[in-house]
């Protein structure tokens, strides 16, 4: 099947050349600006190929992205170190007002997923641009917390000694600083998290949460410090999406997408764990029915920042 890649920086670039490494996709179009950076980043990662699956790969125009199953929108101005998700919020906004009207021309069908940050806010304007083409707001996606969910498996993981796909949990609500990690909910290889360290005698305490807390949260700033950008872990997470709705596998990921109330908060954006499929977002797993009230208010907190941010743009 067919992925358009709107953006070739390194988030865009990372996301091809994971589809190429895991062998989504029969073919890649990648859309820039930059039409000479697109040319480069699509042959580079043609290039690798041969080593890996056999993928199509190209740059194109907004026209070529006729009979796309998936186009990813990672195009935006980058994040600054220090600057907040939250901050980027303006400028990309008049970005997407020009880009997804031309994308939706010309692949009508596709599946829109979102990767630009903020992404709750950049994915709730992509809904609101695609209700005027009448398309249906469970085929407009955003990457949401996959990444942030899949860091706080990992440092779990690695806390307790477990391989992270034995590890059960999630993280919610924005992807920023006010996301929520309902420890309430997590398992290890189905045994509850407190019950699997008492049986192993480890140590879970609140200063453990904590730091596994502001090391997730604080994931994307120290590796902007570092680097100047994050790629490698966003990209594998949109292939994992991509990969689940191309096969239809009907998993739970923690996706943003248009919701009508969450927390006691109207029509707002944020990540749950949504049932995706190859029809875009099947269902919503509503977990606050399962929260203690703490993780409740937070969720119902993280909500409200991003609802008060859209409406900072939109009025």
């Amino acid at each position: 099947m067919k992925v358009g890649i709107i953006g070739t920086g390194a988030v865009g670039a990372s996301a091809g050349f994971a589809m190429v490494m895991r062998g989504v996709a029969r073919e890649i179009v990648m859309v820039d600006l930059d039409q000479k950076r697109a040319q480069a980043e699509a042959d580079d990662i043609l290039h690798a190929v041969p080593f890996a699956h056999p993928v199509r790969v190209s740059a194109g125009e907004y026209s070529d992205l006729d009979k796309c199953k998936i186009v990813i929108i990672t195009a935006g101005v980058a994040q600054k170190p220090t600057e907040t998700r939250l901050e980027l919020l303006s400028r990309n906004t008049a970005i997407f007002n020009q880009i997804v009207p031309k994308v939706l021309e010309h692949a009508r069908e596709a599946i829109l997923l979102v990767a630009t940050n903020p992404v709750d806010v950049m994915t709730h304007i992509t809904a609101d641009i695609a209700d005027k083409f009448s398309i249906h707001r469970s085929r407009v996606i955003g990457s949401g917390t996959t990444l942030d969910t899949a860091r706080f498996r990992a440092l779990l993981g690695g806390h307790l000694g477990v391989d992270p796909p034995h590890v059960h949990g999630y993280v919610l609500g924005e992807h920023g600083d006010s996301e929520v990690f309902p420890w309430s909910l997590v398992t290890v290889g189905g045994v509850p998290l407190e019950e699997f360290c008492r049986q192993w005698d480890i140590c879970t305490d609140d200063a453990v949460k904590a730091d596994i807390e502001d090391r997730v949260r604080g994931a994307a700033y120290t590796i902007i410090e570092g680097k100047g950008n994050t790629s490698f872990g966003i990209g594998s997470a949109l292939t994992r999406i991509v990969e689940v709705i191309l096969r239809d596998q009907r998993a739970l990921l923690t996706v943003c997408t248009p919701v009508k109330d969450v927390a006691g908060v109207k029509n707002v954006t944020l990540s749950l764990p949504h049932l995706v499929g190859g029809q875009g977002i099947l269902d919503t797993i509503l977990l606050p029915l399962s929260l203690n009230k703490e993780e409740e208010a937070a969720l119902h907190n993280s909500a409200k920042v991003i609802r008060e941010a859209y409406e900072s743009v939109v009025g």
